[in-house]
């Protein structure tokens, strides 16, 4: 009997790489479509890659008819607030037209499972921290309004569609690295607070900025839901088995449920790697919400997900291991 194949676009990213690893060990045959742009041809290890951009449209038609997959994973996206409020335009042509595209094939060739990579960014600047599914979006930067209208293609899509099936994982903080060390962060230009306070503790940056010390929160920095790659990627391999087995539509946070300040964060990524690196404070960063942390409920009760690394002492850990050892 042939395995179950699976089109991961973006799978050459720090988040699709994870889970098209999982999905290989979880025993589905995967095959990659990445422009490379920030991905890394590496992060693929074994998998099939195709080299393309969502925008070639008659490459994407042509490598789906020939891979003929079940199901799609769709990564493929820009994800920095700050570059989304500097060029708006990038991210509603890459996370929201593109996404058509790939729905448009989909259609095409008759694949009805999706799972969507979206983002806590939806909700925005929430009046309480700790929010649900059920709260209303309210994005505050065009990334997150761009994951937003996407969100909102695959439901229109799916109503026009009765067979079409998604699941939407709007991630909390994504950090960490796979705690055997084949694949972690490897971004370019990092601007993820634990990676770059590690390449600060390693020596990569001079000083560690950080953005805005007077927010409505104890000690005046941003609280966030921070969670390990490898608890992540395992959501979407327990995504599509829900799919696989008949489940329906779902959008579902994806976090621990417990917040950390940007302060807390860089006391442990001192702790952790022993340096006691510079900390520069400036100015709050337009864009950025004072809390946002995952109820989780939703997550636990549909898809059965337990994490497995769930502390920042993990994250951090793992994510400097890999800073230690990783690929250039």
């Amino acid at each position: 009997m042939s395995k179950p194949r699976v089109l991961v676009t973006g799978g050459a990213g720090y988040i699709g790489s994870m889970v098209t690893l999982l999905l290989t060990m979880s025993g589905y045959e995967v095959l990659v479509y990445d422009n490379l742009s920030t991905g890394n041809r590496w992060a693929t290890l074994d998998s099939q890659l195709v080299v393309g951009d969502l925008l070639d449209v008659e490459l994407l038609r042509a490598t789906v008819k020939s891979f003929k997959p079940t199901a799609i994973f769709h990564f493929a996206a820009s994800i920095e607030v700050g570059e989304s409020i500097e060029r708006p335009l990038k991210y509603y042509q890459n996370n929201t037209v593109n996404l058509i595209h790939m729905l448009s094939v989909a259609d095409e060739e008759g694949i009805d499972r999706f799972v969507f990579s979206s983002t806590a960014a939806v909700y925005g600047a929430p009046e309480t921290g700790v929010v649900s599914e059920d709260c209303q979006p309210a994005p505050i930067n065009p990334y997150g309004s761009s994951k937003l209208m996407s969100e909102r293609i695959l439901a229109d899509y799916a109503v026009s569609n009765p067979l079409f099936r998604y699941v939407a994982l709007r991630y909390f903080n994504v950090a960490g690295a796979d705690p055997e060390g084949r694949l972690g962060q490897a971004y370019r230009n990092p601007t993820h607070l634990i990676t770059r306070a590690l390449k600060t503790a390693k020596g990569e940056f001079e000083k560690l900025e950080i953005f805005g010390t007077d927010y409505p929160t104890p000690d005046g920095t941003c609280i966030r839901d921070y969670i390990h790659i490898s608890d992540l990627a395992n959501a979407h391999i327990l995504a599509l088995q829900y799919l696989d087995a008949g489940g329906k539509t779902l959008v579902s946070n994806c976090g621990y449920g417990r917040g950390y300040s940007v302060k807390e964060v860089i006391e442990e990524a001192k702790r952790v790697t022993g340096v006691d690196f510079p900390v520069l404070e400036k100015g709050r960063r337009e864009g950025d919400p004072p809390e946002l942390v995952a109820s989780n409920e939703r997550i636990t009760r549909e898809l059965k997900w337990t994490p497995a690394y769930d502390s920042l002492e993990n994250i951090i850990s793992s994510a400097w291991q890999w800073e230690l050892t990783r690929r250039k």
